[in-house]
């Protein structure tokens, strides 16, 4: 027979139970109606930018394969980067183009014809070259500035007379003033065809130079060719003459 103490500890437990089924009502986690509906629900949507983080869009994917292609081919193509490299012993050879192509004798060679010239048509296209050669050494050396790419792991700074920015590579400076000055050459010079042609090599040269010697990746001399093409044709709509730069031609006359 149960003892009044054992069924007043059952009758007090009742409620007890009962509340706490209560408490946790029909739609409790541990229902069968509850796992129903939480197997039938759909997981919530994830945030835009965790989207965009998990599929990186076509632009992305190409820029980076493209980054990967032009440091390896720009590694592959570095054969006078030393003198060790597999063609070094031609490094000395193009260094001498490498110094072609540099803007201070370019514009030590234009300031000297300027200061030696008796014609007028001659200063004129003598100042408007040394303009555009000032030009591209600013717009150069501001873009290296904003972009600020290294240069190639595998380039020996030895390079011919140097200043802050060309410790960065984006774009090739030799391979803008050659494209600006082969149009402008071509356009203000009357060459017979095989000089023409020279300047054209020489212009390639000038540019697969700058890879072959470690100083720049190909991206940086593909965009250097196509900004001193797009220069040049700044410099014609600039174009200065004794009309719109009087001031500018007097300095300069006899």
């Amino acid at each position: 027979m149960p003892s009044p103490r054992g069924s007043r500890e059952r009758r007090s437990a009742r409620p007890e139970f009962a509340s706490l089924l209560s408490q946790r009502g029909p739609g409790a986690p541990d229902s069968p109606s509850r796992r129903r509906e939480s197997a039938g629900s759909a997981p919530p949507p994830l945030p835009e930018e965790d989207c965009m983080r998990l599929n990186p869009s076509f632009v992305g994917i190409a820029l980076s394969s493209l980054l990967a292609v032009d440091l390896w081919a720009s590694k592959r193509l570095g054969v006078c980067a030393g003198e060790a490299s597999a063609w070094g012993s031609a490094r000395p050879l193009l260094k001498v183009v490498e110094v072609s192509g540099h803007g201070i004798p370019w514009l030590l060679g234009t300031f000297y014809g300027l200061c030696q010239s008796d014609s007028s048509a001659a200063r004129e296209v003598l100042l408007n070259l040394f303009f555009a050669l000032v030009l591209d050494l600013v717009l150069v050396a501001v873009v290296k500035g904003i972009v600020k790419r290294p240069r190639p792991t595998h380039n020996k700074m030895d390079m011919f007379v140097t200043v802050s920015v060309d410790k960065y590579s984006f774009p090739s400076g030799h391979a803008t003033r050659a494209a600006l000055v082969c149009r402008f050459v071509l356009h203000h010079l009357v060459l017979a065809i095989p000089l023409r042609v020279l300047v054209v090599l020489w212009v390639l040269i000038v540019g697969i130079s700058r890879v072959m010697l470690g100083r720049h990746n190909v991206t940086d001399v593909l965009f250097g060719l196509f900004l001193g093409y797009v220069l040049y044709s700044v410099v014609e709509y600039c174009w200065l003459s004794p009309l719109n730069a009087p001031a500018l031609f007097a300095l300069w006359s006899h």
